[in-house]
């Protein structure tokens, strides 16, 4: 079962999310919080799985959440869920080291599976949002590409591999299974590669290997 804590300061919402949760059996949602502070209370209170931050509440908005959350409780995962999706809500979000980016206004099983994805250790972030970290990726040139070629020959080659899974969007599991591999394996490789690299989270090591174009072999 997957505990998730819902923070989002409209009563109306929360209940819409609720009832989308609701309808999947595999997912709990264990406490609900109208603002950043009363989440992070209530996570350490509870200690779920995932947390779902709206991007602006009151007293403290969800980016700032995000990363106290994950300074206190540094194995959480955390999603913004929110009607922004310019690129620097998304920056920031990232920056934050959450690891999915979810938009209301999207299909209701994108929140469903992005809750399943980040709850497994992978991270997701909407269709819409793919489009536009990927149109930015394009937009920084041969100098970014070159760049991220540089830091991922620092890798081992079982290191790439899993790193470019990790670009796919596989969880860890997934990543196991592929290369036949001891799910704790790959998480220390992970860890190895986020450390090596400079990197705060798997969004950073995704968009990197997109960069770096092991994606397209």
């Amino acid at each position: 079962m997957i505990r998730v804590l819902l923070a989002d300061d409209e009563a109306i919402i929360r209940a819409g999310v609720r009832a989308i949760l609701a309808t999947d059996p595999g997912i709990d949602v264990i406490a609900e919080a109208a603002d950043g502070r009363e989440a992070i209370e209530l996570a350490l209170a509870h200690r779920p799985d995932v947390v779902l931050l709206d991007v602006r509440m009151p007293r403290l908005d969800g980016l700032a959440a995000a990363a106290e959350l994950l300074r206190v409780l540094p194995g959480i995962g955390v999603a913004m869920l929110t009607t922004f999706g310019d690129d620097e809500y998304v920056a920031r979000a990232l920056d934050s080291g959450a690891r999915g980016f979810l938009l209301k206004s999207g299909d209701p099983r994108e929140l469903l599976t992005g809750i399943h994805a980040i709850a497994d250790g992978a991270a997701y972030l909407s269709p819409d949002i793919t489009a536009q970290v990927i149109g930015r990726l394009r937009a920084t040139g041969l100098g970014r590409a070159a760049e991220a070629r540089a830091k991922v020959r620092q890798l081992t080659d079982r290191e790439r591999d899993v790193l470019a899974l990790v670009g796919a969007g596989m969880s860890n599991a997934q990543i196991a299974r592929r290369l036949h591999l001891v799910e704790g394996t790959v998480k220390g490789h992970v860890s190895t590669i986020l450390t090596r690299l400079g990197l705060a989270n798997r969004v950073q090591a995704a968009t990197l290997a997109h960069e770096a174009g092991l994606l397209t072999g």
